[in-house]
């Protein structure tokens, strides 16, 4: 499912920014953006993401932006090397009889009399902080995804409705199918001028179970009640269910084509071609889901 969130805290005259969307995928995927001095920490945030979510692509971006005085850069002079300058400067005035107007900017800009230094700060402290602003983002992608896998189960349960409708019309179906192959089974008898067996011989009744076995769907309509049930219960449950849902739909998928095979049957094929169309659709959505 997708979803987005944003955390932000402050902390040691730093501000910290926490960025998460995510995209569908079948796996859960986490990719990070750390500052450089932040890199300790995202195998912590890594595992805060996986206790989290279980399926998915999750992209975070993790920003820390120092205030003017927590970066302040600390300044010194190097009073030795500077006489050293003034005075190399003042004899090499003399020698070449030049004035001697050596100005104090210049001498600033002379290697190693100005010396700069960005002030040392411990990433770690950031650590808390870090993982506060980051358990915000990951709130408020969760309270998103939640609202579309909300949206999500109300689609299924409408389309896990309009299966349970379809297969009740199989299943009142079915009878009729096996009484008129039966009676295409006695007709071809009599088409070959084939003495007609008596009711209760063997022979014909070894034929009539044979067949019967062959074209009779009950098992798979059963069977499939039972999946849509289970189906239901996940809709209901606040677990993650996404991969079990994926089975339930493989398994409904198999037992809508040994119905369709089964069959053979104009009227039940049409009703096979409905629940084939109207589970596909299922089993994309289920794609998406937690």
């Amino acid at each position: 499912m997708t979803g987005y969130g944003r955390g932000e805290c402050t902390a040691r005259g730093a501000h910290i920014t926490v960025e998460l969307n995510t995209v569908n995928r079948k796996q859960v995927e986490v990719s990070l953006g750390l500052p450089s001095e932040l890199g300790f920490i995202e195998s912590e945030l890594r595992d805060m993401v996986l206790a989290s979510v279980s399926r998915g692509r999750v992209n975070g971006r993790v920003a820390l932006r120092y205030s003017g005085a927590s970066r302040a850069v600390s300044v010194a002079f190097n009073e030795g090397q500077a006489r050293v300058y003034r005075r190399e400067l003042g004899r090499l005035a003399k020698l070449l009889r030049i004035p001697d107007d050596f100005s104090l900017e210049a001498l600033l800009r002379l290697p190693g009399v100005l010396e700069t230094s960005e002030p040392t700060l411990d990433a770690k402290v950031f650590r808390t902080p870090v993982k506060r602003a980051f358990a915000q983002a990951l709130e408020a992608l969760q309270a998103m995804r939640e609202k579309e896998g909300v949206n999500l189960g109300r689609d299924l349960a409408k389309r896990l409705a309009g299966l349970r409708r379809t297969a009740k019309r199989v299943t009142k179906r079915a009878p009729a199918v096996l009484k008129q192959h039966r009676e295409r089974l006695i007709g071809r008898l009599n088409n070959v001028n084939v003495e007609m067996p008596r009711a209760d011989d063997d022979r014909l009744l070894q034929e009539m179970l044979y067949y019967t076995d062959r074209m009779d769907i009950t098992e798979e309509l059963t069977r499939l009640d039972s999946h849509f049930a289970q189906v239901e219960e996940c809709l209901r449950a606040t677990q993650p269910v996404g991969r079990r849902l994926d089975f339930l739909a493989q398994e409904i998928f198999r037992e809508i084509n040994t119905v369709g095979s089964k069959a053979n049957d104009a009227v039940i094929s049409r009703e096979v071609v409905t629940l084939k169309t109207e589970l596909e659709k299922i089993r994309e959505q289920v794609q998406n889901i937690e």
